[in-house]
């Protein structure tokens, strides 16, 4: 087998997986409202599954927690030997099984209605025991696994999963939950540094910024970028006014373009009205003007009231999380 039987092998597991969940889609109808109005007024939400629907049930729980709901996974067996008392009165469970009828699951239904707890059943079958016995039912039929013998879950759990965050993001959404709400449950990661730092926190200043003057030639930009390594180097007047930048990428177009660089100016060549950031922007919103362009860009000028205070790069934001 080539190299590109396998490729093909992989895109027709993406585009089967791709229709299927494009179906579960179209399927969504008012279980999925009345299922999302039930987790926000949730105490906490159990999720509980058997095998490969137990991993998914684990990860929905784990995405519900990262947004603030509470949220835990059961495991069916376990359940029926005690854990069963973690589940109180208007809490919610999240049952997910393909064929709605998995015995673990069915013994766990009479318990959680004595508990009083709201039961949201993730199925492949509405006429399953699963089904009738849920407060809400949420369509996770597929017409056929991607395995190729149809049996292995893939399209199902797959299904399971992004039905499991559809209602954890719907459930945010109603719920009103803050980039800063996310952040203090990530207060070690990327994510929480980014929309707690600052640009000021991060930035090159001083001495540490590449500066020439508009009537310099393109030599000396590449002299002043080699001194300082940030990655551009930023064209300024007397008064610090920016007037313009060439970045790494700027200089690798140019080589290509010219064979005699020695009477270039960097007038000529420099990118005009940069974009440019505040100083007290979140570290997220600089990173998020350098990421969602047609062409990425590194370093980023920091201006106030169009004269240059510092730059900062993309580097720094990651380092920043390190």
């Amino acid at each position: 087998m080539n190299k590109l039987d396998v490729l093909a092998i992989a895109r027709e597991v993406f585009d089967d997986e791709i229709a299927e969940l494009q179906n579960v889609s179209r399927n969504l109808d008012e279980n999925f409202i009345r299922a999302v109005d039930f987790i926000s007024k949730a105490n906490k939400i159990v999720c509980s599954g058997v095998g490969k629907s137990g991993i998914i049930a684990k990860k929905i729980a784990a995405t519900f927690s990262s947004f603030g709901v509470s949220a835990m996974f059961l495991h069916p067996v376990e359940a029926l030997h005690g854990d069963i008392g973690a589940v109180q009165k208007d809490d919610v469970a999240i049952l997910l099984s393909k064929s709605g009828n998995t015995e673990e699951l069915i013994r766990l239904v009479p318990y959680l209605k004595i508990s009083s707890a709201y039961i949201i059943s993730i199925t492949g079958s509405l006429n399953s025991y699963l089904a009738r016995h849920s407060d809400a039912v949420l369509n996770g039929q597929v017409s056929r696994e991607a395995c190729p013998f149809n049996l292995a879950p893939t399209s199902s759990t797959t299904a399971a999963l992004l039905l499991g965050d559809a209602l954890a993001v719907a459930t945010m959404k109603v719920k009103g939950v803050t980039i800063e709400d996310f952040s203090r449950l990530h207060p070690l990661g990327q994510i929480g540094r980014s929309v707690t730092l600052r640009v000021k926190d991060v930035m090159h200043t001083g001495e540490d910024i590449p500066i020439i003057k508009i009537n310099s030639t393109f030599k000396e930009a590449l002299i002043e970028m080699s001194r300082k390594p940030l990655g551009c180097v930023c064209i300024c007047d007397s008064q610090q006014n920016l007037l313009g930048i060439i970045t790494d990428g700027d200089v690798r177009r140019l080589l290509n373009r010219f064979d005699n660089l020695k009477d270039i100016v960097v007038s000529d060549v420099m990118t005009r009205n940069p974009i440019v950031i505040d100083e007290n922007s979140l570290l997220l919103n600089a990173l998020a003007l350098m990421e969602n362009r047609q062409s990425q860009i590194n370093v980023l000028p920091v201006v106030e009231n169009g004269k240059l205070l510092g730059l900062i790069r993309l580097h720094d934001i990651v380092r920043s999380g390190q």
